[in-house]
């Protein structure tokens, strides 16, 4: 199956009511454990690099991956660009085969962010590529992108049906409480202010910052009109936990596959139980 757009999935979301999950990627064993979590729960999904994953595994490389991953699989499969601040970086993933790119113009002032927004949607819906937006910051760390908690402020829900009208964007980001990163208590989550956008606007949503947000809430933002639910950090922990556990009980294997199989495993089986929690898993 060749890869789809972040719009394809998003519309099939909001028709049947449930989130898709949007999983970073990094390396070879966390693309085939995603697409591997997707084949078994027969779930659509949304592989996602950020701009520091691809500095470091470089684009081409990811690309590459995800596209021998889509061409054996049998569920739909959308390469999303995470958090692109930088316009060339945008282009370079449009023309590389991503189909659907991230701009997150949060740092500049509402009308400035609706233009160079306004702008991406132009390029990029011209080729067939979804557009994801974000008004507001969104709290914690984002590789190299980092907003300091006390300027998190929650969007406020004129602003982000404003952007979201005047700018065409598939998905739309906004701060409604989550934060990138491990939180430090559980995350106190706007549900009405999810509500009021999505009532207003019939956007699908996005939450950022899913990793460790308590599952009812999950629950009820997807009730609410979360359609995309991202997940880095858990992905991380979960299978540096099992690698730290094989070189524990293993400290003389000298085969690094004998340490990243199980982890690979482990991180598989997590996913699922997301896909599930997000109840896109046996959607497609």
């Amino acid at each position: 199956m060749t890869l789809v757009s972040l719009r394809t999935l998003l519309d099939a979301a909001q028709a049947g009511k449930y989130a898709i999950g949007a999983f970073n990627c990094n390396n070879m064993e966390v693309v085939q454990a995603i697409v591997a979590a997707a084949e078994e729960a027969r779930s659509p999904v949304i592989l996602q690099a950020s701009q520091g994953a691809i500095k470091y595994a470089g684009l081409d490389y990811i690309v590459s991956m995800v596209k021998a991953a889509a061409a054996k699989a049998t569920v739909p499969m959308a390469l999303h660009l995470d958090h692109g601040t930088d316009f060339n970086t945008i282009m370079a993933c449009i023309r590389a085969g991503f189909t659907s790119v991230m701009f997150d113009g949060s740092k500049y002032e509402k009308e400035e962010n609706i233009a160079r927004t306004k702008e991406i949607v132009k390029i990029a819906h011209a080729v067939g590529v979804s557009v994801e937006g974000e008004i507001g910051k969104i709290g914690g760390v984002e590789d190299d992108i980092a907003v300091d908690e006390r300027d998190a402020m929650l969007t406020p829900v004129p602003d982000a049906i404003e952007f979201y009208e005047a700018t065409g964007v598939d998905a739309l980001a906004m701060s409604f409480g989550t934060a990138h990163g491990p939180y430090k208590l559980p995350p106190k989550l706007d549900l009405d202010r999810i509500a009021a956008v999505h009532q207003k606007t019939g956007a699908p949503l996005v939450m950022h910052g899913g990793s460790g947000v308590p599952e009812e809430d999950v629950r009820k933002g997807i009730e609410l009109g979360i359609r995309k639910v991202n997940i880095d950090t858990e992905l991380r922990q979960a299978f540096l936990a099992e690698v730290r556990r094989q070189l524990a009980e293993r400290p003389d294997e000298l085969d690094p596959r004998k340490i990243f199989a199980p982890a690979r495993e482990v991180l598989k089986e997590h996913i699922k139980e997301k896909m599930r929690l997000f109840g896109c898993a046996g959607k497609a």
